[in-house]
């Protein structure tokens, strides 16, 4: 990290980034020295409640990250900021977003775990949005003005107070990837009573290795003692994420059911010394990798695919119909996946894949309602731009089969969009 001392003595001047964490209450005037060279500015961990008026002296600055901070309001100056683009202002106490707070260059807004209530109507105004995430906030409605931003792809509500999902954002022609558990509207459908999940009281498991870690938790290779069973244990951390709340995550999880590209759950944690939710899981083998990484901050909604990465055209096949299976099995349990993304796809050289991470699941009807087709055409655009990313590092001639479905799946208009089984029966013909 960075440090204050190094930015007071004017040892980085020409600095593109600056990352500050040192229990700052007022912002450090001499930030403006890099004025004419900082495009990134972490704030991020301190104990800040305003920013500046003449922030926008830092004429480069595109990204400001203000998250665990005391701010109650967003700060009137960012709206000044000409090139300001991403604005993370996740975990404060922002109970205000005035209009004023908001540039023109408005690309990614985050506002998770606030306590906001209302949003201005100029957001629809900012048409470069792309990325907006507003889960665990007391929103019981969204502005009617965002029904203009053509470009908006990813949309993060879940934990919210919404009764219903207005008509315009099913009809969005970019939307991609939606979360919404949580809200009024989502939990009038979601699953209940007995799952019949197993219980595994927490002291059959002897605990190993972490495996990994995400936002809603870490996962540790575990042994099941009775079973003498190699097994993954997810420790959910409890706390509401980017994509919403990690109980929903775990309720989705259990939900979905045995699927051949899902990871099977083995049951369900109980008594955890310190009353932690946690998930049982099949172990994957070490032969399965994550097929990409996290959007950056420059590609904000796309996967960051390592140069070298290709496939054959069958093993692109092969993925391809192993989440098209995976997610029609889920449509007709009445979930919607949310963050269908390579990021969350682990793949072996076979090409056999599993989808996984249910953090941003959600529930819909499983009747065949305007709704409940809309929000599953939605994640089919997710699939076509899964499938644009395998089809461009394929090895060999792609068929016009395989590039027609790819584009009906990203079609603007929502309802023409084909479903899972029909995206199926493509690729089983091909």
């Amino acid at each position: 990290m960075t440090t204050l001392a190094q930015l007071k003595a004017g040892q980085l001047a020409g600095a593109t980034r600056l990352d500050l964490a040192c229990g700052l209450t007022e912002f450090p005037r001499e930030i403006f020295q890099l004025a004419d060279s900082l495009e990134i500015l972490n704030l991020t961990g301190n104990a800040l409640s305003s920013l500046p008026d003449d922030l926008h002296r830092l004429r480069h600055l595109r990204v400001l990250f203000c998250s665990d901070n005391a701010f109650t309001e967003l700060p009137q100056c960012l709206g000044q900021c000409a090139k300001l683009s991403m604005i993370g202002f996740k975990a404060n106490r922002i109970s205000h977003v005035p209009a004023a707070a908001l540039p023109p260059q408005l690309r990614w807004l985050i506002l998770t775990d606030n306590s906001i209530s209302q949003l201005p109507d100029e957001l629809g105004q900012r048409p470069l949005l792309q990325k907006l995430m507003l889960a665990g906030n007391q929103l019981t409605h969204l502005p009617h003005s965002l029904a203009q931003c053509k470009n908006l792809e990813l949309i993060r509500i879940a934990s919210n107070r919404l009764t219903h999902l207005p008509d315009w954002l099913l009809t969005l022609p970019s939307l991609t990837w939606l979360a919404y558990a949580g809200n009024p509207v989502e939990m009038a459908v979601t699953v209940t009573g007995d799952d019949g999940t197993p219980n595994i009281p927490w002291s059959e498991l002897e605990l190993g290795e972490v495996l990994g870690e995400g936002a809603s938790g870490i996962i540790h290779k575990a042994i099941w003692k009775p079973q003498a069973l190699p097994v993954a244990v997810k420790l959910y951390k409890g706390t509401i994420t980017s994509d919403g709340s990690p109980q929903h995550e775990m309720q989705a999880c259990i939900a979905a059911g045995l699927h051949t590209n899902l990871i099977k759950v083995q049951g369900r944690v109980i008594r955890h010394p310190q009353d932690q939710a946690a998930l049982v899981m099949s172990l994957i083998d070490p032969s399965y990798r994550n097929l990409a990484a996290l959007p950056s901050l420059a590609s904000c909604t796309r996967d960051i695919y390592e140069p070298e990465t290709r496939f054959s055209l069958d093993v692109a096949l092969r993925m391809a119909q192993g989440i098209a299976s995976a997610a029609a099995h889920l449509h007709r349990q009445g979930i919607t996946h949310g963050d269908l993304y390579g990021h969350n796809i682990l793949w072996n050289a076979t090409g056999d894949c599993l989808l996984a991470d249910f953090g941003a699941a959600s529930f819909h009807a499983t009747v065949d309602t305007l709704e409940s087709r809309a929000l599953q055409r939605i994640e089919v655009r997710a699939f076509g731009v899964l499938l644009g990313e395998l089809l461009e590092r394929a090895a060999g001639a792609v068929s016009e089969d395989l590039i027609e479905l790819q584009k009906s799946c990203c079609q603007p208009d929502v309802l023409a969009r084909p479903s899972f089984d029909e995206i199926e029966g493509v690729l089983s013909s091909i």
